[in-house]
């Protein structure tokens, strides 16, 4: 990798093809080995039939600490020298990097500071404490992962100890590309040619730029497209203005995926390539990640259902061809399950609010009842909302119904009835209070 030193870099001096090439990748392989972090490539029955296509999940949820930082994480603290090993490292993650950082800290003895966001899940959070055990201190600080890496960034200044970076560095991207070398690997050993489309979910832009070495030197016909979730679409808004660009992040729900700013070398890469970068909205995610609970019992955290969710936008544009979607990540804390239903409902539109203003009189509730909701219509939330108003009662009612079809015949009988209904629209302000 050149002369390029293992220090946090600025990556944008010279061109990124001084910084890593294909033969980084494949000793990162190397290195990579002998620690099992293979993970296996899965067909998928369901997927391949709904979308008449050959559908193969690159099973990065199966790694040691679920999901594919390990590779970089390793790959990058085993390449240090003694000296830089013994000064410690410290690193910014919104989980799953750091976890990555604390199994290596704690398999070759080094000491580490890994700096989350507040909002990290907390069972990611007591994943790196106990993958990296007396190894690690954690520290939380901020709203998103730039805010810790700036925490993170400040430390490692004030303890001359080596920040690991998560994405934005060779020696982390040549790691992450090992997935892509797997993957022509694994469908080789069973026959099948290079595939027509590998699918991958972006945040920093580390593992779609990594994949995309690899395959641009070893199956350059191989189409790659990345994905990334509507609320933070970092790397889409970047491509667009023709250089790395910071964003407010509007919905960080898919909180692995969840960066601001994309890294200067990642960017470069990506833009270099040609590659092509798509968004799913967030209801899309947590759709498939219920689906694929349910029927194949895979669990993945939201940035890790983003290559599948991908399917349904490309939809018939894939049919006769053989797909791999990277499954990057299984870390998901149980007590989100509740947040992505009702965000599955939503975006299926079977789930819908309203404020509806009940006369102050007997059987008005009855009158609703009678007069609005279809046979396949389920009241699901009733919070009355008192007020001094004594004309007018005024109650959040959330409906689910049978079918999205339903919800036309749904409002024309609200319209009908005669009584003061408000619909809470998704986007709204009232909206984002209630869910």
């Amino acid at each position: 990798m050149g002369n390029v030193s293992n220090s946090e870099i600025s990556p944008s001096i010279g061109d990124w093809h001084a910084l890593i090439r294909i033969e980084d990748i494949r000793a990162a392989a190397v290195r990579l080995e002998s620690v099992g972090v293979h993970t296996p490539l899965q067909h998928s029955a369901r997927l391949s039939e709904r979308y008449g296509a050959e559908v193969f999940l690159k099973r990065e949820d199966t790694q040691k600490v679920r999901s594919y930082k390990i590779r970089g994480a390793y790959n990058f603290l085993a390449s240090l020298t003694q000296g830089e090993l013994e000064a410690g490292v410290v690193c910014a993650s919104a989980g799953n990097h750091g976890q990555g950082v604390a199994w290596s800290c704690r398999r070759l003895g080094v000491d580490g500071d890994v700096f989350v966001p507040l909002r990290t899940p907390r069972q990611k959070v007591s994943r790196i404490a106990d993958l990296g055990g007396e190894r690690i201190s954690i520290h939380m600080v901020g709203d998103s992962y730039d805010d810790a890496a700036i925490a993170a960034k400040s430390f490692a200044l004030a303890n001359d100890a080596v920040v690991v970076p998560g994405f934005d560095h060779p020696v982390t991207i040549a790691g992450q590309g090992t997935v892509g070398l797997e993957i022509l690997e694994d469908l080789s050993a069973i026959g099948v040619r290079p595939p027509d489309l590998v699918i991958a979910p972006v945040g920093g832009g580390g593992l779609l730029s990594g994949i995309g070495i690899s395959l641009a030197a070893c199956a350059p016909a191989v189409r790659l497209v990345g994905v990334q979730p509507a609320g933070a679409p970092a790397m889409i808004r970047s491509l667009a203005a023709g250089e790395p660009v910071s964003i407010d992040i509007g919905d960080d729900f898919v909180d692995g995926a969840a960066v601001k700013r994309p890294g200067v070398l990642t960017y470069s890469i990506v833009c270099d390539l040609g590659l092509e970068l798509l968004s799913v909205d967030e209801g899309s995610v947590c759709s498939e990640m219920l689906d694929l609970y349910q029927d194949e019992g895979i669990v993945l955290e939201p940035a890790g259902a983003l290559s599948i969710s991908a399917l349904g936008v490309l939809g018939a544009s894939i049919a006769g061809c053989t797909v791999v979607c990277v499954l990057s990540g299984g870390n998901n804390d149980v007590t989100r399950y509740d947040e992505i239903i009702e965000r599955s409902l939503v975006y299926e539109g079977l789930k819908h609010y309203f404020i509806v203003g009940f006369p102050q009189q007997p059987g008005a509730l009855r009158h609703f009842l009678d007069s609005c909701l279809g046979p396949n219509d389920d009241i699901v939330l009733f919070e009355y909302m008192k007020k001094s108003n004594r004309e007018l009662g005024p109650a959040l009612v959330g409906l689910e119904i049978g079918h999205r079809d339903d919800l036309g015949p749904l409002l024309e009988r609200i319209n009908a009835s005669g009584l003061v209904v408000e619909r809470v629209l998704p986007g709204s302000a009232a909206y984002r209070l209630i869910v």
